[in-house]
């Protein structure tokens, strides 16, 4: 058996004898904070009665997924063990403490069209995180934000269509911390928020996947939700810093944060900047994108560290070096991923983009 979240790898050494689920040490440490609901107890180290067994053994893990998911609306984001703590207590609560998904055809808060709140965003400049109101409109496939709650004018209007969003509890310095991406004036732009409450920041990511989902069925109209919903709000394939030089590769190598999201590798000098200093994009192999280890022979390189890797796109190269090599092999494995899969048309569109941006 695997664990109460079935994505889970992890060894399922723990059990609710209440729910009747076999579960993990991560997800027993939150079963435990709903003792009302979920009674936990060890399958090696705790004592466990004849009728708890019995329990167990009439129901277990996929008998209750069958009760307790039996309507999870398809854009709702499933966590895995990956995943950051507020979103697999949120989807555990979802579960066996609201029973969210127990009853076809109930209504979904995040389904309402309009989404209306206070969310703490970190400052483009100064870096503080102060209170702003967001609304979401399905009609108008926007998030708006607005620096005052009574202010007639938003700050940005944010099309739902170019939003990525991904929670970055460590990166933020909040367990509810949120990135949410988009597309401005062709450069990325990254906007961090929080909210205290783990339910409301959970909420909101959902709500923005059904306003994506809705405008993606509008949109390709013959697609499947299977289809669909991996062109949702995605995690990053990767972050971490390397060092990078500049197009004459006679510059000095630099110390920046790299982001890998999908076919975009974008660069900053510090991971909360609001701007990438650059962008490339990692089109199809067949297009004449590579990458290889190491650095071109003669390359200065005068940085700190030297696990070199070099990327090649149709325009230039691109040098970066590593500190460690496990790190080399890693982002190279993820460029390889990207550049051996086909691309979609809407990605031949965003190469175009990235070659006749100003």
């Amino acid at each position: 058996m695997i664990g109460d979240e079935r994505e889970s790898l992890c060894y399922p050494g723990w059990g609710s004898c209440s729910l009747g689920v076999f579960i993990c040490l991560a997800c027993s440490g939150i079963h435990r904070n709903i003792p009302d609901i979920s009674k936990v107890k060890s399958l090696s180290l705790s004592r466990w009665e004849d009728h708890e067994m019995q329990f167990m053994a009439e129901n277990g893990n996929e008998l209750m997924k069958s009760k307790y998911e039996a309507a999870v609306p398809v854009y709702y984001y499933k966590p895995t063990h990956k995943d950051c703590q507020v979103l697999r207590e949120q989807w555990i609560r979802a579960k066996y403490e609201r029973k969210e998904f127990s009853e076809p055809g109930r209504n979904f808060t995040y389904e309402e069209g309009t989404r209306d709140g206070m969310l703490m965003k970190r400052g483009r400049d100064n870096g503080q995180f102060l209170s702003r109101r967001f609304v979401l409109l399905e009609r108008e496939g926007t998030l708006k934000y607005f620096t005052k709650y009574d202010a007639k004018e938003p700050k940005a209007v944010i099309k739902v269509d170019s939003i990525n969003a991904t929670f970055q509890p460590e990166k933020i310095g909040n367990p509810n911390g949120l990135q949410i991406t988009y597309l401005k004036d062709y450069s990325t732009r990254n906007m961090f928020v929080y909210h205290e409450n783990g339910k409301e920041i959970v909420d909101w990511f959902n709500a923005i996947r059904a306003v994506q989902l809705h405008y993606l069925k509008v949109a390709f109209p013959g697609a499947t939700d299977a289809e669909l919903v991996p062109k949702l709000t995605r995690n990053f394939l990767k972050e971490g810093y390397m060092e990078k030089t500049g197009p004459r590769q006679t510059e000095g190598f630099k110390k920046r944060w790299f982001t890998l999201d999908h076919r975009r590798l974008m660069y900053l000098k510090d991971p909360l900047d609001a701007y990438a200093k650059g962008e490339v994009f990692l089109g199809s192999r067949d297009h004449g994108y590579n990458v290889s280890l190491g650095l071109p022979a003669g390359t200065h390189c005068n940085g700190a560290w030297q696990h070199g890797i070099t990327i090649e796109t149709p325009e230039r190269l691109f040098l970066f070096t590593c500190e460690m090599e496990s790190d080399q092999q890693e982002w190279v494995k993820h460029f390889n991923n990207v550049m051996n899969a086909p691309m979609s048309p809407q990605e031949y569109t965003m190469e175009a983009m990235f070659k006749h941006r100003p």
